[in-house]
């Protein structure tokens, strides 16, 4: 009998103890290190939907893993610890004056929902009740949905907390309307108050919004400071303890080294955390028993290439196609290219594809947003009467973004161009 395929790797040393989820960024710990100081102004402004009144809207803003999901959430867990604690009848003599069963949380993903009626339609069918309706995915008009949302959370005395993560991500996207809606509902509401909490890595798409939502969305601001390398140290340290079934499984330099280099990106601890996480799955899948710097290293590389590989696949097949002309440029030996080589490629790109070549002032837009997103370095580069356009070079492996791009079915036949004549410099208008 032939030996099942996952017979080696079963019997390997486990390193990780029951949980590997812990060394996951969404992973709420029972602590935040080094978020006490938010962790306590947050509550003292929130503290007021435990006494039946409306706390202040909240604008919280900070750089990627800062630790600003993650600090909302702990204290919407520490609400339903109270609830659960509140069942005591020395809770209840000791805190009368508050009822925690009437708060309520509603936390949204504005990445992920980023419409105005997916943002109401989440909302209210938080509040169903067995005699309501369902809102549907679609087909409601906006004002019913509005309406069904305002019944729903006014059907009882009770203050709604909603959570808008990645806010600025709906606005870009959707426009502020829904923001308009939900700071002014509260003087449509009877028996119940809504409070907003948004979350956003940007501390200017406030400059976006009207002036009406702008003035009672921000009624209080927190920003979070990145970690620096000390912290992310601390933090990585918590959860290894956790996380791992020996104290010595890893070399201590490993933990720093995944902090150092967290600490040179912003300080961000979401990457720590997956360095370390990676890093360790590496080890595992290698049969080692302990985790050492190499591992780390080569967790570096593969995040990396994972990035690099899902921002690629997600262009749309414009981008794609000029991706792959400067690409397949830079493999023929031409290592600078300016913005009018880029379209002479593009254009023959989209020649052997079989599709419509956009304008140059539109590939020139493609240029920036791709190197907005890293894939390609884009300077300008001025040539005094003459104009000025720009030098790009690709900043992502060559020959392993060329074949990624390739198992896209639309560009299939792009293929078969491996090579491309020189073109002369078209000037940038």
């Amino acid at each position: 009998m032939e030996p099942n395929i996952f017979t080696t790797y079963m019997h390997s040393k486990k390193v990780f103890k029951g949980n590997k989820d812990i060394l996951r960024p969404s992973y709420i710990p029972e602590q935040l290190p080094h978020r006490e100081e938010y962790i306590n102004e947050l509550a003292s402004i929130m503290v007021t939907a435990l006494r039946g009144n409306r706390p202040s809207n909240v604008l919280i803003f900070g750089k990627t893993g800062t630790g600003k999901t993650a600090v909302v959430r702990y204290l919407e867990r520490e609400v339903e610890r109270l609830k659960r604690e509140n069942a005591d009848s020395q809770f209840q003599g000791e805190f009368q004056e508050f009822n925690v069963h009437r708060v309520n949380y509603v936390y949204i993903n504005c990445e992920v929902v980023d419409t105005h009626y997916g943002v109401m339609k989440n909302i209210g069918n938080k509040f169903m009740s067995e005699w309501s309706e369902q809102i549907p995915f679609t087909g409601w008009p906006m004002e019913k949905v509005y309406e069904s949302l305002k019944e729903r959370i006014d059907e009882e005395p009770r203050v709604v907390v909603i959570i808008l993560d990645e806010l600025d991500k709906l606005v870009s996207k959707s426009g502020d309307t829904v923001l308009y809606h939900l700071s002014k509902i509260n003087s449509e509401l009877k028996q119940s108050k809504v409070s907003l909490i948004g979350i956003s890595n940007h501390l200017k798409f406030t400059e976006f919004l009207d002036p009406r939502v702008r003035s009672r969305l921000g009624e209080e601001k927190l920003i979070f400071p990145p970690y620096n390398a000390e912290q992310l140290k601390d933090i990585l340290t918590e959860r290894v303890n956790k996380a791992f079934e020996a104290e010595n499984i890893m070399d201590d330099d490993v933990i720093a080294l995944c902090a150092a280099l967290a600490a040179q990106e912003h300080g961000d601890a979401r990457r720590a955390l997956d360095l370390l996480r990676v890093a360790t799955e590496i080890a595992e899948r290698e049969h080692c028993e302990h985790v050492d710097t190499n591992h780390v290293y080569k967790a570096k590389n593969k995040i990396e290439q994972d990035c690099v590989r899902e921002a690629v696949i997600t262009l749309p097949t414009h981008s794609k196609l000029t991706m792959y002309a400067i690409l397949l440029s830079r493999t023929n030996g031409h290592n600078k290219l300016t913005t009018g080589e880029v379209y002479a490629g593009y254009k023959e790109v989209c020649t052997v594809s079989g599709m419509d070549p956009l304008t140059q002032r539109r590939i020139t837009d493609i240029i920036s947003e791709l190197d907005m997103l890293g894939l390609v370095n884009a300077r300008v580069k001025s040539f005094g009467r003459r104009g000025r356009t720009k030098e790009i070079q690709p900043s992502v492996p060559e020959v392993d973004t060329i074949s990624i791009i390739e198992q896209d079915e639309t560009i299939i036949p792009v293929k078969k161009l491996r090579t491309f004549e020189d073109h002369q410099q078209m000037k940038l208008m």
